[in-house]
C-alpha cells in the first residue's frame, strides 16, 4: 500500500534509504551507489527537514507494517522533483519501483504539475536506462555532483548529475 509518510516513519525510512543506496546491504540490489559513494545517503535530521517543508511529500510503500519502498517528491514551480526513489535491496525487480513512479505521476497530476524531473548520477547507466524505459528523457542538462560530508565519492572519474524529465500532462 502506498501512503504519505509521517514524522513517525523517519527512523524506518532512514534505515531503508541508507540500506538501499550505500554499504554492504545495498549490494544485494541493483540500484546501489556503494561502488561510487561512501557515507550515508540521508539522515533522520535531513528527512525531518524534508517532511517539515510543505513543498515535500514522501510516499511510502508498506507491506505488513514494514516500509519497503519510498520516494521523495518536491514541488518546484510547475514541475515535481522526484528524488531518493528507494526499494529494499532484497525485493528490487518486483515492480515496487514502478508502482512508486506511477504514484508520483498521480501526485503530480493532482497538483496540476506538467512534468516530473530528477537527477541521476551519470555513471549509473543501468538506472538511467530503467528510467528511460519508464518514460523519462535525458534533458541534456548536467550539474556537478556536490561534495559534502554525507556523499563521499570513491569513484575514479568525476561525478555529475544528469537531468531526466517526463511529461505527465
Amino acid at each position: 500500500m502506498i501512503t504519505i509518510a509521517t514524522i513517525e516513519d523517519i527512523p524506518q525510512l532512514t534505515f531503508l534509504i541508507n540500506s538501499a543506496y550505500r554499504g554492504e546491504t545495498s549490494k544485494k540490489g541493483w540500484t546501489t551507489e556503494a561502488f561510487i559513494l561512501e557515507g550515508k545517503r540521508t539522515t533522520e535530521a535531513e528527512l525531518k527537514e524534508a517532511l517539515d517543508d510543505h513543498k515535500n511529500t514522501i510516499l511510502k510503500f508498506t507491506n505488513a507494517n514494514s516500509i519497503i519502498g519510498s520516494v521523495l517528491l518536491t514541488t518546484k514551480q510547475n514541475q515535481l522533483y522526484l528524488g531518493m526513489l528507494t526499494v529494499s535491496p532484497e525485493i528490487q525487480n518486483t515492480g515496487i519501483g514502478k508502482k512508486l513512479l506511477v504514484a508520483a505521476e498521480n501526485h503530480a497530476k493532482t497538483l496540476q504539475l506538467n512534468s516530473i524531473v530528477m537527477t541521476v548520477i551519470s555513471v549509473r547507466e543501468e538506472l538511467i536506462a530503467w528510467y528511460k524505459r519508464n518514460g523519462y528523457s535525458d534533458t541534456g542538462v548536467r550539474e556537478p555532483f556536490p561534495k559534502n560530508d554525507i556523499h563521499i565519492s570513491i569513484a575514479k572519474e568525476p561525478l555529475e548529475f544528469i537531468f531526466l524529465e517526463k511529461s505527465v500532462s
